[in-house]
């Protein structure tokens, strides 16, 4: 299911949300993936193709598919348990944005 998501990135993404070049690596149970998003265009590339990405993303499949097909969205307990690991939970928001989330 993750797999299809990322698949269908390209073609819901809004234009202008990201005006700077932001780069973010999900690691999804045994999924990786890079997607750079700037204001004109989205990039989603196999497995992790920077050293350093702005915002990070770990956390399970069904994690996952709650946040993006059932519109939860995850508190700071999600963080402190662990259950969603980021460097940089802020653009977690605006990324939902630009997808229409």
């Amino acid at each position: 299911m993750q797999e299809e998501i990322f698949t269908t990135l390209q073609e819901r993404f809004k234009k202008g949300v990201f005006t700077v070049p932001t780069t973010f690596y999900f690691s999804i149970d045994d999924i990786n993936k890079t997607v750079t998003l700037d204001a004109e265009s989205c990039l989603v590339e196999d497995g992790k193709t920077v050293e350093d990405a702005d915002c990070v993303c770990k956390t399970s499949a069904e994690m996952f598919n709650r946040i993006w097909n059932e519109g939860y969205r995850p508190g700071i307990m999600d963080l402190m348990s662990g259950a969603v690991k980021s460097n940089a939970p802020q653009l977690l928001p605006q990324l939902l944005i630009a997808f229409g989330k």
